[in-house]
């Protein structure tokens, strides 16, 4: 396998670790100097690409990659690989394409559970452009045949990015709004489904999120039991001081259904909820 990643950041990482093994060559994109040096370091071929044109030598390395996984997040004025490299896609001899997407192109469903065949309703305009993104994709794999995943993901969390960690260092917030849950996936598990879409390539939609949509404040108050810490004070959610984003997360109420995941692709996960992931860290390390 030869593997070339747009938009080498903390997912994709850890797919190219996941394949480690199985790789016979992997490249990947960022747009800073230092980053590149940093992949180079990891193994990773490092290519510097901002979206706004051609990287140079990205067009010779998907003509000889033969995987490709995209995570780099569309603009107002569309897909950046699609723009900029679409062409050079259309004359590779890829097996397989994955894209890396979100939950939140589904919009708000009152909590209700939601499955790949719900109709996406997004409201932020991110995510708008996320599903106008997911669309070109789709219509490059009918134009191409080039199977192409579309894996929408759920809040990610893992290794320096969890609920332990903020509880160190004192960013932990226990915000309560009613009824509200959120989908959670470990990165671990986004790596695990993504290897299990490579090895059986088809142009499907696949939702990448864990077995237990939950209210935020049980995961910070799971965290601090573990680590014997009093949970951070309960903040009303109405009455939080949140930056417009932050709070945009919260409009948005829904039970994301993984089942396809499972019964498709046999995928079995590795952290299927939140506290068996934050088990699993608090005794290997969550930093």
């Amino acid at each position: 396998m030869r593997l070339f990643v747009f938009g080498m950041g903390y997912s994709a990482l850890a797919f190219v670790e996941k394949l480690r093994d199985r790789l016979d060559w992997v490249g990947g994109t960022t747009r800073s100097v230092e980053k590149a040096a940093s992949l180079l370091e990891r193994g990773i071929a490092p290519f510097l690409f901002d979206g706004t044109s051609p990287g140079d030598g990205i067009a010779e390395a998907l003509a000889e990659a033969t995987h490709l996984l995209v995570s780099i997040a569309p603009d107002e004025d569309g897909d950046p690989v699609l723009l900029q490299h679409g062409g050079d896609l259309e004359a590779a001899n890829l097996s397989w394409i994955g894209y890396l997407s979100t939950i939140g192109v589904y919009g708000n469903h009152d909590g209700a559970w939601i499955d790949e065949y719900t109709q996406a309703a997004p409201l932020s305009e991110r995510s708008k452009r996320r599903l106008e993104a997911e669309n070109g994709w789709l219509e490059f794999a009918e134009e191409t045949g080039i199977p192409v995943g579309i894996f929408r993901l759920s809040g990610i969390y893992g290794p320096g990015r969890n609920a332990l960690l903020n509880l160190e260092e004192g960013k932990a917030r226990r915000l309560i709004k009613p009824g509200q849950v959120f989908n959670r996936i470990h990165v671990d598990d986004i790596a695990g489904a993504l290897e299990a879409a490579s090895l059986s390539p088809d142009t499907r939609i696949y939702n990448v999120t864990d077995d237990e949509p939950s209210a935020p404040q049980d995961v910070i108050e799971y965290a601090a039991e573990l680590m014997g810490v009093a949970p951070p004070p309960a903040i009303d959610f109405e009455k939080a001081d949140l930056s417009p984003m932050a709070r945009s997360f919260y409009a948005e109420n829904k039970r994301v259904s993984n089942a396809r995941l499972k019964d498709a692709l046999g995928y079995s996960f590795r952290h299927p909820t939140y506290r068996a992931a934050l088990d699993h860290m608090f005794k290997t390390g969550w930093r």
